[in-house]
């Protein structure tokens, strides 16, 4: 009688893996209270210590929910995020081989590659229900425990209507000369030694650029991106961030995240090395990043675009780049924080996906081949 071979594991994880692996990384006590210190702890902390200061004595501590606050403290969230994500993969990367259960789980008979797949849902599921806990409450108390908003946007001591399009800014300057100069000269837009608006000569320090309206107008005409940008960082940093400009954040964080996690999974799979795997990331997103993205290395410019940490601060949004702006690239989300030439937007959709990709099946390979 013939005996029929049983059919070859499925690599897709099954629900029982999922929640398995996600006991597994719980149970890690220690990993947990970092996740959680860098995720939603550190914003508890600082909204706390605000909202109490300003109900104690409002007249010497302001309101808790400040733009300014609320860019530090979403930044801190992407940058610390990313690390601790990256470090949760690493360690569930890493955990069957480091507690010595690898070869129990091979002689079960399940796939190697829906064993590792299980790991991704499970630890995006800690990562970014913390962070949706997190944000969420910025959001609140930066809507609801914020000081009342100004009726006019006051650029370099200019009054500008505020919420206009870059259309209206343009009409608005057009109508009203002089005041582009005076409110834009000195800020975001860079003025070069005899002036941006067409030659002019800067004032003493402080004073507004002396140009034509004419000048003015050509300016306005050429650079009305720059213009605009910084008329919309100057607005982020008096006003509340607008729904549809924390949902940009969000979505970006949630990327930011998930692409620390799935990296540092696959990274601590092939090297076998939690402690590796997360020094390693820790220098590429405080290091390495920076660097790339801040400084154009001679003849190494499309080596710097292929850092994924390059493509996640172009797309970064535009209250979280410190209001700076380069010509071409995407503006899908309304801003970046680059010191290099932007790339075009398919290259910068490429760069994100093939990390995620690339790192996924490096991760999938190396338990698949690895012995038992």
């Amino acid at each position: 009688m013939t005996t029929l071979a049983p059919p070859p594991a499925s690599f897709l994880p099954t629900w029982p893996m999922i929640t398995t692996k996600l006991l597994e990384m719980r149970k890690r006590r220690g990993l947990m209270v970092v996740v959680l210190l860098f995720t939603i702890g550190v914003a508890i902390l600082v909204l706390g210590l605000r909202l109490l200061l300003h109900a104690v004595d409002p007249n010497s501590f302001g309101p808790a929910g400040t733009p300014t606050v609320f860019v530090g403290l979403a930044t801190e969230m992407g940058t610390f995020g990313f690390i601790v994500a990256a470090t949760l993969g690493a360690t569930a990367g890493t955990t069957d081989l480091a507690d010595g259960v690898f070869r129990n789980l091979v002689i079960t008979g399940r796939s190697r590659a829906a064993l590792y797949l299980a790991r991704i849902p499970a630890g995006l599921s800690i990562v970014l229900s913390l962070l949706a806990v997190g944000f969420t409450m910025l959001c609140l108390v930066t809507s609801f425990a914020s000081a009342p908003q100004p009726s006019a946007l006051n650029v370099n001591g200019v009054n500008v209507p505020l919420n206009m399009s870059e259309a209206q800014l343009e009409t608005w300057l057009l109508d009203h000369p002089g005041l582009a100069a005076q409110a834009f000269s000195n800020g975001s837009v860079t003025i070069q030694p005899a002036g941006p608006f067409g030659g002019g000569q800067t004032g003493q320090t402080g004073s507004p650029p002396s140009v034509s309206p004419a000048a003015e107008s050509a300016f306005l005409r050429a650079h009305m991106s720059e213009v605009y940008t910084a008329y919309t960082f100057a607005e982020s940093q008096e006003l509340e961030p607008p729904i549809n400009e924390m949902v940009k954040i969000g979505l970006w964080l949630v990327l930011e995240l998930s692409i620390g996690f799935v990296v540092g999974l696959g990274f601590g799979s092939l090297v076998g090395q939690r402690t590796i795997a997360t020094i390693v990331m820790i220098i590429l997103e405080l290091v390495v990043t920076p660097i790339f993205a801040g400084v154009v290395i001679p003849y190494f410019i499309n080596g710097q675009r292929l850092l994924v940490g390059v493509a996640m601060d172009q797309l970064r949004p535009i209250l979280l780049s410190g209001g700076q702006v380069h010509g071409g690239g995407s503006r899908a989300f309304g801003g970046r924080a680059l010191g290099i030439p932007p790339m075009p937007t398919w290259g910068m959709i490429s760069v994100i996906v093939g990390w995620i990709v690339l790192w996924t099946a490096v991760g999938a390979w190396r338990m698949v081949t690895r012995d038992a």
